[in-house]
């Protein structure tokens, strides 16, 4: 049989909520355009307290249209979640969704346009995409909307409201009790989850989590994945003289702790991508026969990637992108110390900085995974201080110190395969939009162990943005095809 036999006999077999949702976005694009872009022009970074509430009521507000009872669960400290349920006379099961409706901080400088000012454009920044008014008669699936969370997760939450707005004003009826979950700190570290899901945990318990976050193949086909990696993070500071220097006077003299912190980071790995703290592959849980399996089923699409990012070459000790990202990582995000270009000065700069963060794979710890590189960085001939500057007297004392201040994140997990609500649940996916690639894990990190731990309820995460939409950096975007293709497939698994 040919694909395309195959593709049009499943395409035969969609669920009627599917098509649902296609015809009320038919006929409703320049409304959800126009909704989706009164939402994204709320600021949503996670230490924004006040506008983090407006969002949050504001989507409270939406769910409540779509037929929802919701709500804000609050803890101390936290950002509100909201939480929004509808439930079904007899149903016999209950499906939870979660997504995050906070965005990474913005540097407007970096933006072609305001963060918080959607702006609809024919194609991507580098493809000379050209700004459109937001309301036109029709929308070409390629046109994309930027604004900070346009893809990372606003597109998530707004898709499971207009999926959900789709089943009500079509008459189509739902099966299970569903539970929505929409958290306001996950760019931030997660760090109230545990609590706001303990605050609601006599009503989220359920059958599954349907987390939809993350985007779809690089291939623009839809994946349905079952984990992903954990994460932690170390930031290390170098100290040098209690000032900065003129080098001019002091270079050949004082140690320079950007020099200093340089040697350190490149001590970390080989240059390949294999990292050399001790013990940071200890641990690892291998992938079953049937994750193997899995894996080899998804197209490699390193060549093209290599193209679209202009790079020649990736770290060989990786290996294949879908392969690499079941090993840990250890990443430099950030570096700084005096400064460059137009604010570079002859200077030997009194302190460095570095920011990593270490992905963690199943059976890796982030606190002992922190705690390796700590270690390695007292091996190099640091004197280490923790969450404290150095005393004056240790300053004397020492020629080499590093202060290091450790969050150990939430480790990594994976759904087995086999389980009948995963099999469901890509059944279903198959029918929408196939071809679907089943991936054990994310290369990316959520706190899936949190959902776990308090509900006990299986995890399972169906992401629908691009993968090209330029998440955590600046002219995120969504691409309208990926919006318009989530809200049928969430429709779907909102009716299963």
């Amino acid at each position: 049989m040919t694909f395309a036999l195959l593709a049009l006999l499943l395409f035969d077999q969609r669920p009627p909520a599917a098509d649902a949702a296609r015809r009320f976005r038919e006929a409703n694009e320049t409304r959800l355009v126009r909704e989706y872009a009164e939402l994204l022009s709320i600021p949503n970074v996670a230490s924004d307290k006040a506008n983090i509430r407006r969002n949050a009521e504001h989507i409270a507000r939406m769910f409540a249209r779509a037929g929802a009872t919701a709500e804000l669960i609050e803890a101390p400290g936290a950002n509100p979640a909201v939480y929004a349920e509808v439930n079904v006379p007899g149903a016999q099961r209950t499906l939870m969704f979660y997504a995050h409706y906070d965005g990474q901080p913005v540097i407007p400088e970096r933006w072609a346009g305001a963060p918080f000012t959607p702006v609809l454009r024919t194609a991507p920044l580098g493809a000379g995409g050209q700004p459109l008014p937001l309301e036109q008669p029709s929308y070409d699936r390629e046109w994309r909307l930027f604004a900070r969370s346009a893809s990372d997760d606003k597109v998530s939450v707004f898709a499971l409201w207009a999926a959900l707005m789709a089943l009500r004003e079509s008459g189509i009826p739902l099966k299970s009790n569903l539970r929505f979950f929409f958290e306001g700190e996950e760019e931030a570290g997660s760090t109230h989850l545990r609590a706001l899901l303990e605050k609601a945990s006599n009503r989220l318990r359920g059958d599954v989590w349907i987390l939809c976050d993350g985007s779809v193949h690089q291939s623009r086909n839809q994946r349905i994945v079952l984990g992903a990696r954990g994460v932690a993070t170390v930031e290390i500071a170098v100290f040098g003289p209690k000032r900065g220097l003129h080098s001019g006077h002091y270079g050949n003299w004082a140690q320079n702790p950007a020099m200093q912190l340089a040697r350190l980071l490149a001590s970390m790995t080989d240059g390949e991508g294999r990292v050399l703290v001790k013990g940071f592959y200890d641990g690892v849980v291998p992938l079953t026969p049937e994750e193997r399996a899995a894996i080899a089923e998804i197209p490699a699409v390193d060549e093209p990637l290599k193209r679209e990012l202009g790079i020649a070459a990736t770290q060989p000790f990786g290996g294949l992108l879908r392969e690499s990202i079941y090993q840990p990582s250890l990443n430099i995000r950030g570096l700084e110390s005096g400064g460059v270009r137009e604010r570079a000065a002859n200077e030997i700069p009194p302190v460095a900085r570095a920011s990593l963060d270490l992905r963690l794979v199943k059976g890796v710890d982030g606190r002992r995974q922190a705690a390796r590189v700590v270690q390695h960085i007292r091996e190099q001939g640091f004197f280490v201080v923790e969450g404290r500057d150095p005393t004056e007297e240790e300053r004397l004392r020492h020629a080499k110190i590093a202060r290091v201040d450790v969050n150990p994140g939430y480790n990594a997990l994976r759904t087995p395969l086999a389980l009948p609500i995963v099999q469901e649940i890509l059944s279903v996916a198959r029918t929408v939009r196939p071809p679907v690639y089943l991936e054990p894990s994310f290369g990316g990190s959520l706190p899936l162990v949190v959902f776990e731990e308090v509900t006990k309820a299986p995890l399972v995460i169906v992401p629908i943005s691009n993968h090209d939409d330029s998440q955590h950096t600046h002219n995120e975007n969504i691409r309208l095809g990926n919006l318009w293709d989530g809200i049928e497939l969430y429709a779907a698994l909102l009716a299963m």
